[in-house]
């Protein structure tokens, strides 16, 4: 396995700027002051050996009328990352959207697609490093929560298979248009692993539909299921793996509890996207809450190491946000960053078990100097679709 990242263990910045029912908009970047000093954030992630975040542009803030763009807010951001020496993955759409911009019309994508070349060719302007972008972020979580139960914006009901195919055309079209500003980029798609577990053996069929759902965005991105979206083999260049503790429940049901019967270790979640695909993977988002935060970020350590040793080409591990935040609906405050809310000098105080324990972990994953490659993109075949 060559190494794709400067640092197996990795830090995520919450970039979400969804809409919410009530009308109010979110700005996670500002909400968590990330978006004030990203420079001092960068140093202070430094400091315990993270070298690769993923981090987000604001496109309700950069494109202030058709095809006119105002960088402002994003350039402060990307040379910052150039003076610390990060590598960034760089989300284009975490959820948000222009207010003129309808998810669902058919011009979205090529809108899109649009805002995804100015801002590659901006990146390409400021910096010779081979760029990073996760165009759409968790597309089948947006599809259900944006389009099936009107949790955020587009505020859909029932229209979540409507609103995968847009966001799968969305992905495709940006890919196709960044690649044509600059061959050298990378893409890295986001979305969750789950596991749904039936209630009664009659409810099985209907419980392993569920899951098999997890597959369709990155097997249309592909090119293996719904032709005619834009997909093609080499979209699926790294599988970004999202992956918390809720991520298992019972069908219509509560959340399936590690060590529950029916709870499936991550290594057997990580080795069906492996086996299905064979691509390399990163575990884009994990993350837990409180106390909680050191084991679970051990649990999937130690999944990660045991799904290696079988053969899954695993890249690294992002901590999901590595700041603390506000809830998104209720705005309190969440404890499961590495680091805290800044205070009035913008410094940022440090969980310093989990910063321990991110240390330990690095040491544990990390690949010596001479196999970091970014290298061409990952190419070969996708296998076909398992049919839910």
């Amino acid at each position: 396995m060559s190494a794709l990242f400067r640092s197996f263990m990795q830090g995520g910045f919450e970039c979400s700027t969804h809409r919410r029912p009530d009308g109010a908009s979110h700005d996670l970047l500002v909400d968590t002051g990330h978006a004030l000093h990203p420079g001092a954030d960068y140093t202070a992630l430094a400091r315990y050996r993270i070298r690769t975040v993923r981090d987000g542009l604001r496109w309700h803030l950069i494109e202030t009328a058709p095809g006119q763009y105002d960088w402002s807010s994003f350039l402060p951001m990307l040379r910052a990352s150039q003076d610390h020496g990060m590598q960034v993955i760089w989300d284009l759409c975490h959820y948000g959207y222009p207010a003129d911009v309808d998810p669902f019309s058919p011009a979205f994508p090529d809108r899109f697609a649009r805002f995804a070349a100015a801002a590659a060719a901006i990146v390409r302007d400021e910096s010779d490093d081979v760029p990073w972008y996760c165009p759409v972020n968790e597309i089948s979580y947006w599809s259900w929560a944006g389009g099936d139960m009107a949790h955020f914006g587009p505020m859909g009901l029932g229209r979540g298979a409507e609103l995968k195919r847009q966001l799968v055309r969305a992905t495709c079209a940006g890919i196709a248009a960044i690649r044509q500003v600059d061959p050298r980029a990378r893409f890295m798609l986001a979305d969750p692993v789950i596991n749904v577990a039936p209630n009664t053996p009659d409810e099985f069929d209907a419980a392993e539909h569920a899951t098999q759902g997890q597959y369709e965005a990155w097997d249309m991105i592909a090119g293996a299921r719904s032709h005619g979206l834009g997909g093609r083999r080499d979209n699926l260049d790294v599988i970004g793996v999202n992956f918390y503790s809720h991520n298992q429940w019972r069908l219509e049901g509560p959340r399936i509890e590690r060590g529950e019967p029916d709870y499936r270790p991550f290594r057997e979640l990580l080795m069906q996207v492996h086996n299905r695909y064979q691509r390399p993977i990163l575990i884009a988002e994990t993350g837990a809450e409180g106390d909680l935060r050191v084991p679970w970020l051990r649990y999937v350590c130690d999944e990660v190491a045991a799904a290696r040793s079988m053969g899954a080409d695993i890249q690294g591990i992002c901590l999901y946000p590595v700041t603390d935040y506000p809830g998104w609906f209720d705005g309190r405050h969440c404890p499961t960053g590495m680091i805290g809310y800044p205070d009035a000098e913008q410094e940022r105080p440090v969980y310093l078990p989990l910063a321990s324990e991110m240390l330990e972990q690095q040491a544990r994953f990390t690949l010596t100097p001479a196999r970091y490659d970014v290298g061409q993109r990952i190419t070969g075949n996708v296998q076909e679709p398992i049919q839910a």
